[in-house]
This record gives structure tokens, sequence and C-alpha cells, in this order.
């Protein structure tokens, strides 16, 4: 039974943050920003850019372009950020009711910037495990660097968390944009080591945590996670991407495009020389920064306007996430008249 991707949708806010501005509030010069961050511009929240707002926007957008209502959607998962309009709120239903999926039942799911692989894993075992289940919409939004001081160093990795919505509609039994295997790792080891240290149960949010910037990303053992990020990190998404092809039927010969994460620029040319592509085969996202988990949509949609990815191209998507976790999914492009097993 196929599952496949019918549509995507993005929102991305009219705000940016240019590198220089970067520089500014950062004091790192304009060259690092550019060339080892890989930032020329972010995106940026206005203020009616809210977290559950933009993935209301971006779903919206992904049904428009297809022929099916809102109530032709069984299941609707928020794959977005858990900083949001409201704390202790299922967003998914607040989607549900925004798009009028009267039909739907909702939920949350979380893995930080890993969120939509692993969404897309649960949303095509939902399919194959029910069925009366048969088209499921996943959408989030992001807006993670409302908690960025950028005059903490410990945190300089994470200067190009931005903004945005991403969507994508999933169906089973078409024959288009097949959904193929997907592998995932995490590893507890990372678990506690990038946090907001207060506003929880173990600290909770006072009015002087708030006044002295506190309620902030920060990095509790910078040292430790650089010296075991480094022993893993890229291994580790190399596995997943390579595990994925596998799974499929495909090696990393095979592989036409790659949709990652924005990350560093010597790390984005890293993995694609490892895989054996070009940067013809990516997109390098420096105008719109880390938007989390919504930068494998972005980048599937980009690559699609741009005509990068043709009719039977394989295509992986792939992610990395603190806490942390890594995640790569495989999909068959285009228009197939066969099931594929």
């Amino acid at each position: 039974m196929n599952i496949g991707i019918v549509s995507t949708g993005i929102y991305l806010p009219k705000n940016r943050m240019t590198f220089e501005e970067i520089s500014q509030k950062s004091n790192i010069p304009v060259d690092i920003i550019k060339t080892k961050l890989g930032i020329i511009e972010k995106t940026i929240a206005g203020h009616e850019d809210h977290t559950v707002q933009m993935a209301v926007w971006a779903a919206k957008r992904a049904l428009e372009k297809t022929n099916l209502s809102p109530r032709d959607i069984d299941v609707i998962i928020y794959i977005g950020e858990e900083h949001k309009e409201y704390p202790l709120w299922t967003a998914a239903i607040k989607i549900q009711e925004e798009i009028g999926a009267l039909n739907a039942w909702s939920f949350d799911v979380q893995l930080r910037c890993g969120t939509t692989i692993m969404a897309m894993k649960v949303a095509k075992s939902l399919m194959l495990a029910n069925e009366d289940v048969r088209t499921i919409l996943l959408a989030g939004g992001y807006r993670n660097h409302d908690f960025i001081d950028y005059t903490n160093d410990r945190t300089r990795f994470m200067y190009n968390l931005g903004a945005g919505g991403g969507a994508m509609i999933l169906q089973k039994d078409v024959k288009e944009n097949i959904v193929l295997e997907s592998d995932l790792i995490t590893d507890g080891s990372f678990s506690e080591d990038v946090v907001v240290p207060v506003g929880g149960t173990k600290k909770p949010l006072t009015p002087e945590l708030l006044q002295a910037g506190a309620y902030k990303l920060d990095v509790l053992d910078p040292e430790g996670m650089k010296t075991r990020l480094e022993q893993k990190s890229l291994s580790n998404f190399l596995k997943v991407i390579r595990q994925s092809l596998s799974k499929s039927g495909y090696d990393e010969s095979q592989l036409d495009y790659i949709a990652m994460l924005h990350m560093k620029k010597s790390a984005h040319d890293y993995v694609l020389h490892s895989l054996g592509l070009d940067e013809s085969q990516s997109i390098y996202l420096s105008h719109y920064g880390h938007i989390g988990q919504i930068d494998q949509i972005l980048s599937l949609e980009l690559a699609l306007e741009k005509g990068i990815i043709k009719n039977g191209d394989i295509i992986t998507l792939v992610s990395a996430g603190i806490g942390y976790a890594w995640g790569a999914v495989t999909i068959q492009w285009g228009t197939h008249e066969e099931e594929i097993v």
C-alpha cells in the first residue's frame, strides 16, 4: 500500500534579520556570520506571526494546492514547537478548528528539529494500521529565535534560528511522491545539554529571572557537548541517510536530491561530499536560517519551484535536533503506476 505526499505548504514571515544585524548584536565579524555560520539573512516573526497561526497559514496553503476538502482530513498531527501561543495547549486541535477539519482527530508530537521526519513515520504507520485513516495533515510553526541571546557565545551555533510555518498532506493508495522508509537515532547523553534553564518545574520562572535574561536557550556543558558531538554528529547524520536509503531499496549513488536542515556551511558541504553529491543536489538555506523542523519542507518546496526535482527522482529529507536526534526519510518523487512494496 502506497503512502504519498499530495501537497506541501510554507508560510514565511516578511521580517528578516541580516548577517550585519547578527554581527552587531553578537560582536562577531560579519565574514564569520556569512561564511562559517552560513547566514545571509533569516526569517523573523512579526507581531502576528504566532507559532500555531503560522502552522494554520501553511496548512491552508497546502490544502489550496489540492482538490481536498478540510473534511477529507482524518488526522492532524502538529509538528511545530512547544513555544507557542499558550503553554499546556494542544495545537493540533486549534489547527483542526481553524481549517474546518470537522471529521479529523488531532494530536501533537515533538522531537525538536527532528519532528517532521518522525511525524512522517508516525503518519505512515497510522495509515497502514487503520483502514479508516486515509488522509493526514502534518502542520507546524516555529519561532525559537525568541530564545536567543546574541551575547551568549555558548549558543552561537543557534544564532541561525528563524521563524516560519510548514505543512504536508499525506494520503494512502496514491500513485505519487511515495514515502518509502525512514531511520531515526536518539542519544540521551545529550538530553540536558541545550535547555532553557528556567521556567520549568526544576526552576520556576520568577520576575527576577526574567529580568536577568535567564529565560533563554543555553548550553549547560559546552565543552562536553562539543566533544561528544564531534564523535557522533556527522557520523549519525550520514548513518540515518544511508539506512533510510538502504531500507527503501536504494543506495547513495542513486540519491538525486537531499533536503537538509540549515547548519554551518562546512557541515553541509561535508555531507554532500560524503554522499558523492554536488551543490546542485541540495539547497543551502542561507537566506532563511534554521526554521527548525520546517527546514525539510522548505527545502523540498524550493527545489520543486526551481525545477531541481524531477519525476522519478529519489530524494531524502534529513534532520538533526538537540536532545539529540537524527532522522531521515526517503521519497520516490513523481507519478508511479504500480504499487511500491
